[in-house]
């Protein structure tokens, strides 16, 4: 009888679970907002003095913000990727991000403009 009552659990079980919308799933991975760049003929360095390190500074305490990872390019382009908290709204975070007042004080306005573009990813277990 215990056995019958254990398989009949499993089986509501997974049927509860197909039914369960992905919004009621928790957040388990925290959200990231992508920001890339191009300055072109630059080097790595010269990217990361003139873009990246200008960008980090003016992003460093932004709220609910956890790290930025900064990779640069020989080629003259630049990828960031900020984490921010787990339960942290992402359209809030892009926008943080893509503050234009943030980061255009630091580096070339025309740069900006044509070329930095951010994204956001937001992920749900399923």
């Amino acid at each position: 009888m215990a056995i019958v009552i254990a398989i009949l659990t499993v089986v509501i079980g997974t049927v509860s679970l197909l039914g369960l919308p992905v919004a009621q799933f928790p957040q388990i991975l925290p959200p990231q907002i992508n920001l890339s760049a191009n300055y072109a003929g630059a080097d790595a360095l010269t990217v990361e003095q003139a873009v990246a390190t200008p960008i980090e500074q003016q992003m460093n305490g932004v709220d609910q913000m956890l790290y930025i990872q900064s990779t640069n390019a020989g080629d003259g382009t630049m990828t960031q990727t900020v984490t921010f908290d787990i339960g942290s709204n992402a359209d809030i975070d892009n926008v943080l991000v893509n503050n234009p007042s943030r980061k255009r004080s630091r580096f070339c306005r025309r740069m900006y403009e044509t070329s930095a573009s951010p994204s956001k990813n937001h992920w749900h277990s399923r």
